[in-house]
């Protein structure tokens, strides 16, 4: 209710300023005409009878000073020539032009004003009152004029700068925070995909086994049967990680480090998939320090490469060699043999490719390289370069 009172008062509240500055200036007008006429000789019927109905011209066209300011002080200069009830309405339209033109219009206008006066006063001369105290009187009413319209001009003039600015810095704010939900959507869903993706495949590469060695001994399918298990239940563990993470305020997924790669092995060797370690400098084991970063892009490159590597050639050795130089570089590479039977075998996980994308990705914002290709005996090399 007072928001819409609020609107309606904006609306007529400038209605009521147009019908007095028309109404006030012609009485404050006619007021003066009639204490000149008092204090002078009588004028002609006539040119009073022309003064009042200029007056009346003039402070009508007041109505219309924002949309045409100059055009209306011209008009109202015009008149001031002849006519002395049109003065406070060339007041108020020189103040009109201050507010809405340049200051090089408003101070074409006010000489052009002053000159209409000078005019008047040799037209119609004052006794009264000496000219130089006329002068002045009529300089002082214009310069404030001028320096009120200015003064109200530059101070909208910041109000609306201070508007712009808010405006774009408002604009700013929701791109940048659009901007960041999109980085984070895009972190959690690696996150998400590196987590998830490789105990799940893990559960589809033991499923596809069962399906296919019909003849399997009991132990054989009771092994895969407890891989299965195992990993079906580390892939829910993660999920509630995950979807407690998206529950609470403030938070992030527990992050993995060089610390739990040993772990991440010993879980493929358990699958059944042959894992060979070659750690030069024993970083795995902690003999040399690697900065965070590193050691969790180090740690999701072995996981989407061992993930990859028992999707595409199942039971196949493979084979994990970390290098490097201390200091300058960490290398690290996994490679698997050619298929141990022929992919046709059972069906094959299917994959998105998001998987080295998004290895490249990492690589990249820690400042290294990611390498993969088929190797010459028909297994499969990915390699990766990181800053040591």
């Amino acid at each position: 209710m007072t928001t819409a009172a609020g609107t309606g008062r904006q609306r007529w509240l400038p209605r009521v300023h147009d019908v007095l500055l028309v109404f006030v200036p012609l009485v404050i007008g006619l007021l003066g005409l009639r204490i000149r006429v008092n204090l002078t000789a009588a004028l002609p019927p006539w040119l009073l009878y022309v003064d009042i109905a200029a007056g009346a011209v003039g402070c009508l066209a007041l109505w219309w000073r924002r949309r045409f300011p100059v055009q209306v002080a011209a008009l109202i200069i015009v008149l001031s020539t002849f006519a002395e009830s049109v003065a406070t309405a060339a007041m108020a339209a020189l103040f009109t032009v201050a507010i809405h033109r340049s200051v090089r219009t408003t101070a074409i206008v006010a000489v052009a004003t002053l000159a209409a006066v000078s005019i008047f006063y040799v037209l119609r001369p004052e006794t009264s009152v000496p000219a130089w105290a006329m002068t002045l009187l009529v300089g002082s009413l214009f310069a404030a004029t001028i320096a009120w319209g200015l003064l109200l001009r530059s101070r909208r003039q910041l109000i609306a700068s201070l508007q712009e600015r808010a405006t774009m810095a408002e604009i700013e704010a929701e791109l940048r925070a659009e901007r960041t939900q999109h980085e984070a959507r895009e972190t959690l869903a690696r996150e998400m995909h590196d987590v998830l993706g490789h105990r799940l495949s893990l559960l589809s590469v033991h499923a596809g086994a069962l399906a296919y060695y019909r003849d399997a001994t009991p132990e054989e399918t009771s092994r895969a049967a407890d891989v299965i298990r195992e990993n079906a239940h580390g892939a829910l563990q993660d999920l509630r990680e995950v979807i407690g993470v998206l529950r609470a305020p403030v938070g992030e997924m527990p992050l993995p480090g060089v610390g739990d790669i040993g772990e991440l092995l010993d879980e493929t060797r358990r699958a059944g998939t042959p894992v060979t370690l070659d750690d030069e400098h024993g970083v795995t084991a902690g003999d040399r320090l690697v900065t965070d970063t590193v050691g969790r892009t180090l740690y999701r490159f072995l996981q989407e490469s061992l993930t990859n590597a028992r999707k595409h050639a199942p039971e196949a050795p493979i084979a994990v060699r970390i290098t490097g130089e201390p200091g300058d570089r960490l290398d690290a590479e996994v490679e698997n043999r050619a298929p141990v039977r022929p992919s046709e075998a059972f069906e094959r996980p299917p994959g998105s490719g998001e998987g080295l994308r998004g290895l490249a990705e990492r690589a990249t914002l820690v400042g290294g390289h990611l390498d993969h290709g088929p190797t010459a005996a028909g297994g499969w090399r990915v390699a990766i370069r990181l800053p040591w």
